[in-house]
């Protein structure tokens, strides 16, 4: 068996000696015993870690877990001692530099509901992090600037806290990135162009109160597929840029918030849409045609806006749509197609101007609408199919926006 030895300073022994040799009055009084161990503090055995980037972020992850204020599943209980990639929600790995090095790779804390005034000397003091996901607890306080001088960091979930404070910048400088979701918390003010000019591929945004125009970055080149800016308060037309810029879109949801002005011919183009969603918004104008030539859209909700004119057959006559609403706004007609699928139920039309169908707005209020003066640019590109579509004459079925 090994015995373990420890040194102790030749004065400790001195002290120790003189105490034992010569007991004080009351200890000689009442004949009590002492001991060096009643002296000495308890010895504790020193930490070996696997790695030296693990003994590195061991003070870091420590002092993160003082400042945890809530912790209902007693997550932190598991931070203790030198096995760090045994603490719940860390996960190590080797990092790029150097393969045979054992590092924190990455952190999921998602669901945990851990409370924290901070992330700042935590997320941006992990240096080899390539993923941190923190989904649904309660960190509050902004988003660390120094973040950005992690080299690895590819993914990052920060949705569902109390995170506040304008768009965090240093996520401009970090050019690895490709998923960032900070959802559901308190940001608020302007979001830089250059964020939809980065090669990200899912950036969610949603349920902030963010309050800046959609950019109209023609020249971008990004490859979001997916792109989530619900509930906020973005404004402005949407731009007729996005099929350039974003044209690996797969899901847009852009509803609730203030966007204007009328549909872009150019959201045809948009050739892996499978999700749009624009409903309650101020837009207006008729629906182009080319939304016929995204072959691949199943869900469109364009309800709760001021749109106008028949509802094109081009549309009605796409093969994978399941769902979509067009309520609330200021339909006229509908195209033969599209009235099969109202009767399939994949069509919602209520609250439009529409004949024969239930549910529509006053006949008032529809003449009120239509007798406002009404503009939409280019309106020549409204009638355009960008792909082949051989039974049908656009030119003949194109609705001509009054100006």
């Amino acid at each position: 068996m090994r015995v373990k030895t420890f040194t102790i300073p030749l004065q400790t022994i001195i002290f120790i000696t003189t105490i034992l040799l010569f007991p004080t009055h009351h200890q000689a009084k009442n004949n009590l015993p002492i001991s060096a161990a009643a002296i000495l503090p308890p010895l504790q055995d020193p930490l070996i870690f696997a790695d030296q980037r693990l003994a590195t972020v061991y003070p870091v992850i420590q002092k993160f877990k003082n400042t945890i204020t809530s912790d209902p599943f007693n997550v932190t209980a598991t931070w203790t001692g030198s096995n760090i990639c045994r603490y719940k929600g860390f996960f190590c790995d080797t990092p790029p530099d150097n393969r045979s090095a054992t590092t924190v790779a990455s952190v999921d804390f998602n669901g945990f509901r851990l409370s924290s005034p901070t992330l700042a000397g935590f997320l941006d003091e992990l240096p080899d992090l390539a993923l941190f996901h923190a989904n649904s607890n309660y960190f509050s306080g902004v988003v660390p600037s120094a973040i950005a001088s992690l080299p690895y960091l590819y993914e990052l979930d920060l949705s569902n806290n109390r995170l506040s404070g304008s768009f965090p910048a240093a996520i401009l400088a970090m050019d690895g990135l490709s998923f960032l979701d900070i959802r559901f918390n308190s940001f608020s003010g302007a979001v830089p162009p250059e964020l939809f000019a980065m090669d990200l591929d899912l950036l969610f945004l949603n349920n902030n109160n963010f309050m800046t125009r959609l950019p109209d970055n023609a020249d971008a080149d990004a490859h979001v597929a997916y792109l989530n800016l619900a509930n906020n308060k973005f404004f402005g037309p949407i731009p007729r840029s996005i099929a350039k810029a974003l044209s690996g879109l797969s899901e847009i949801l852009l509803l609730n918030n203030l966007l204007s002005g009328c549909l872009p011919y150019e959201l045809g183009l948009l050739k892996d849409a499978v999700v749009f969603d624009a409903g309650g918004n101020d837009l207006t104008g008729p629906l182009p045609f080319s939304l016929g030539c995204l072959d691949k859209l199943e869900v469109l909700n364009l309800a709760g806006n001021k749109l106008y004119g028949q509802v094109p057959e081009p549309l009605c006559l796409l093969g994978n749509l399941t769902n979509v609403s067009l309520s609330g706004n200021y339909f006229m007609g509908a195209a033969p197609a599209c009235m099969r699928l109202i009767a399939a139920g994949v069509l919602d039309v209520r609250g439009n101007c529409i004949p024969g169908q239930p549910l529509q707005r006053p006949v008032a209020d529809c003449a009120a609408f239509m007798a406002r003066p009404k503009y939409c640019p280019y309106s020549d590109t409204y009638s355009k199919i960008p792909c082949w579509i051989p039974q049908y004459d656009s030119s003949a079925l194109a609705p001509s926006p009054s100006s």
